[in-house]
Order: structure tokens, then C-alpha cells, then sequence
């Protein structure tokens, strides 16, 4: 059955993301409302939001498309930084090992389709 989901019509459950493994340092707390889950769960889409801290965020067998909503962060790639801000849209590919810097807080929509496994 297809479907057409307008996320400010739905209504879904915020689900608070484990952070002890993936913070580097602070304490952010990561919630995220999945409005929309497809394909045996291979393909997902939703809000998610960071209080501040700075976490990993490896993109091991997925691809994600992210699209800040409030705030800002910096996103650090091996010798690279990104700063990101509301209106700003990216794509990590699978296999990136991003580090994540929220001062204070920020609020992206994402879509995540899993992939398989990259190769070196």
C-alpha cells in the first residue's frame, strides 16, 4: 500500500537515541520521530534534534540526506569541517565517519536508506 505522509499532520512518539557510545565529549541528548518507515525498515525518514555536545556519527551501511531545520553544528570529516545552519541541506554516504560539534542545539529532517557494506 503506498503512502502520503505530511509530517506536520502525523503524529508519532519522540524515541530518545542512546548517546553513551558515540559521545566524544558534553552530553547531548538525541531524540528523534520517525514519521515514515519503509522497505523492512531499509529506508526511514523523520525529525531529529541534538542538544549540545560532540558525538560520532558513523554512516556504516547507510546513506543519509539531512536538511537543518533550527540551529547549527560543525561537522568534522578526517582533516575537513562543515559548518551547517537552518535552510542548509547535505548527504553523508556510507562509509563517512562524521564527528559532530552542536555548541548549543540543532534540528535536521533526515531520510536514511540502508546500503550495503563499503568497501575500502
Amino acid at each position: 500500500m503506498s503512502s502520503f505522509i505530511k509530517f506536520s499532520d502525523s503524529t508519532v512518539k519522540p524515541v530518545q537515541n542512546d548517546t553513551t557510545k558515540v559521545t566524544v565529549s558534553g552530553d547531548p541528548r538525541h531524540t528523534a520521530w520517525v514519521h515514515f518507515q519503509g522497505n523492512d525498515g531499509a529506508f526511514r525518514s523523520g525529525v531529529w534534534e541534538s542538544t549540545a555536545g560532540v558525538f560520532n556519527g558513523p554512516m556504516n551501511d547507510q546513506i543519509e540526506f539531512c536538511h537543518i531545520l533550527e540551529g547549527k553544528a560543525t561537522i568534522v570529516v578526517g582533516d575537513e569541517s562543515f559548518d551547517v545552519k537552518a535552510g542548509d541541506s547535505f548527504v553523508m554516504d556510507n562509509g563517512l565517519q562524521p564527528v559532530w560539534h552542536v555548541e548549543e542545539y540543532v534540528r535536521k529532517s533526515f531520510v536514511i536508506a540502508v546500503v550495503p557494506p563499503a568497501t575500502s
